[in-house]
């Protein structure tokens, strides 16, 4: 079957760990399975970085499921993304440039299946490979002519950009329109018989919005639709069961929450339209996968930790785990049950060891390493992390990760960097500390600092009661479990307490700003897409209705309470020197917000820089621009600390 040369590339890197080595490591993901488990399909994603091209570019790429054989399947210049197979186990359909494309896995070239005039978000082939049906938004041509003509006003909230629910067959022909409203369509999914189609609608595709969400089923023939579950509450990600006796779903029950209450797996009875939730999980925050062959049990992953494990809910019966990685093994990103319920592909990593696919076959347990995206990448002159743990002022447990000095000798004392996530309820894990990010952690570290990644009170994978702990108090426990954190550190002597560094990204630079405002003790700090003026904030940004759920309601309802907890009202106890890195447009944190901020400190004679990216949303999204933060955070650091 396989006539192709195994075609792939060893990383060239240089020996030291710096943002552009670290931009050559590849970032994998997407790993499916064929149906008969024997193949997988995966991404990789190129940083391209000559002359004025500046993107990331993702290609599919093919192995067998034992390891022996690996080969690119995709090429040019345009992404190809979203894979999933055909019942044939030849065939591989994917996303590229808004349309749907196939390819056959034994050779020859990619073909559209989609010319759809429009954009198109989401697809699920059907069963029987017949059909496909895709979530879309067709052009409109008067909002064009509007652009080109400069009468491109808008009215706030008019006219949403929904999309609707469309289907075609596999050939290309018959395009139709099958469900539409005055809603948006988010995911799908297609019942076992391929003639029915469930799937979740939004009122809007905003942001705020996303939480609202209601189950609808339409019949492909006759386009009947009918609504399956459509509380107050969320239901979203619709999963038939093989037999199509259920359709599993992410349930959270009461008003609409983004991740305050927590979710349940819950299933829908198709013959009698009773719903009932499954048990709680762990963390009460299930991402669906697939069910199993015999439509016993539907599978789903979510954090445990610096760690994600897999489970599986029976229709009846407790949770059960399917795959936690052990202590010292490498843990995983993201996973994908096969249409057979057989094998599971997933992206292995470690805090040493970078990204690659694998497979698994649920019989034995065993995941086999299919990909070799970055065997090139050194293992060695990489420091040593550690999951530490540490009590918090009111005796709470903390954990979090530590990442030593490169030449690290017990009983020195190294330069501290706190590097803060976002969220709030986010959580670090233990992934490879060398690959591109805004915080360049390899790159710390061979500097001669360590990097403490705490997750404190309010993040997610160590159960809701614990995520829900900073509701009203952002900077209160959160704040306290971050000092206890550097204090941890400086009391086991790995931290020099004259030399500390702060920052973050979203709330990460949040906290940044509030920590500079309750603390002298830190000789810099850097605050990426942080928040600083929380009314201004409610007022201009994407998902106003979090702050609502973190602080039980508006602004203007309680002003006092939105005033304290803005580091801008407290900024005239800041003295540190602050760098502030934010995108341009970015609509989930806007940048008027480290304007503010930058702003009273200039005002107040701290010492600050600003820098603007152009196009960029909330997180960096150009390579370039995400080399150029990484490497602002060492020159920083180096500027105020130095290196050790």
């Amino acid at each position: 079957m396989f006539a192709k040369l195994c075609l792939f590339s060893v990383v060239a890197m240089a020996a030291t760990w710096n943002p552009a080595a670290m931009m050559k490591v590849k970032p994998v993901s997407a790993v499916v399975p064929s149906p008969d488990g024997l193949h997988a399909v995966w991404t990789e994603t190129t940083a391209i970085m000559d002359g004025d091209k500046s993107e990331n570019v993702a290609q599919l790429h093919i192995g067998r499921s034992d390891g022996s054989l690996r080969y690119r399947l995709t090429s040019g210049e345009k992404s190809a993304t979203s894979p999933q197979w055909a019942p044939n186990n030849k065939t591989v359909y994917f996303l590229r440039a808004g349309q749907v494309f196939k390819i056959d896995i034994d050779g020859g070239e990619a073909e559209a299946v989609t010319t759809f005039k429009g954009s198109i978000s989401g697809y699920r082939l059907s069963p029987n490979a017949k059909f496909i049906a895709f979530a879309g938004r067709e052009t409109d041509t008067d909002e064009e002519r509007a652009v080109k003509e400069k009468r491109d006003f808008k009215v706030i909230d008019e006219n949403p950009r929904n999309e609707s629910l469309f289907v075609i067959d596999v050939d290309g022909k018959g395009l139709k329109k099958i469900a539409t409203g005055p809603w948006h369509v988010g995911a799908l999914d297609w019942s076992p018989d391929s003639q029915r189609i469930a799937f979740d609608t939004h009122p809007t595709p905003g942001a705020d919005d996303a939480p609202v969400s209601d189950l609808m089923e339409v019949d492909v023939e006759t386009l009947k639709m009918k609504t399956l579950a459509g509380t107050r509450g969320t239901e979203s990600s619709p999963r038939y069961s093989p037999d199509g006796k259920y359709l599993a779903f992410v349930h959270v029950a009461g008003e609409p929450s983004r991740v305050l209450k927590g979710s349940r797996v819950a299933l829908y009875n198709r013959a009698t339209g009773a719903i009932r939730d499954l048990p709680a999980s762990y963390d009460e925050s299930p991402f669906l996968m697939q069910w199993t062959k015999d439509s016993a049990k539907i599978l789903f992953f979510e954090g445990r930790g610096t760690r994600s494990a897999i489970y599986a809910a029976p229709v009846d019966g407790p949770i059960t785990p399917v795959y936690m990685p052990a202590k010292g093994t490498l843990g995983f990103a993201g996973a994908t049950l096969n249409r057979a319920g057989t094998h599971l592909g997933f992206v292995l990593q470690s805090s040493n060891e970078p990204a690659e696919a694998h497979v698994m076959d649920l019989a034995s347990g065993k995941p086999v390493r299919i990909s070799e995206a970055n065997l090139g990448v050194p293992r060695t002159d990489l420091a040593e992390t550690r999951v530490v743990k540490w009590k918090g002022k009111d005796g709470k447990d903390v954990e979090g990760l530590l990442t030593l000095p490169l030449k690290f000798q017990a009983g020195k004392k190294y330069p501290l960097i706190l590097n803060i996530h976002g969220g709030p309820a986010g959580a670090f894990g233990e992934n490879f500390i060398g690959s591109a990010a805004p915080y360049p952690i390899a790159a710390f570290a061979e500097k001669g600092w360590a990097v403490l990644q705490p997750n404190p009170r309010g993040s997610s994978a160590y159960g809701r009661a614990f995520r829900n702990l900073n509701i009203n108090d952002w900077g209160g426990g959160d704040y306290q479990d971050l000092m206890a954190g550097v204090d941890e550190m400086i009391r086991q002597g790995v931290a020099d307490a004259d030399k500390l560094a702060v920052m973050g990204w979203s709330y990460g630079g949040y906290m940044t700003n509030w920590v500079i405002t309750q603390t002298t003790r830190f000789k810099c700090a850097a605050s990426g897409a942080g928040l600083s003026n929380m009314p201004s904030m409610w007022g201009t940004n994407d998902i106003p209705g979090i702050l609502d759920e973190y602080f039980t309601g508006p602004w203007f309802d309680q002003p006092e309470r939105y005033a304290k907890l803005s580091p801008l009202y407290h900024v005239k106890n800041v003295t540190t020197p602050t760098l502030f890195l934010h995108g341009e447009q970015d609509f989930r944190v806007p940048i008027t917000q480290a304007h503010e901020m930058h702003s009273a400190l200039q005002r107040r004679g701290v010492k600050t820089e600003m820098v603007t990216y152009p196009r960029m949303p909330h997180g960096p999204n150009e390579p370039k621009f995400l080399q150029d933060i990484m490497q602002r955070h060492i020159d920083w650091v180096e500027k105020h600390i130095g290196a050790n």
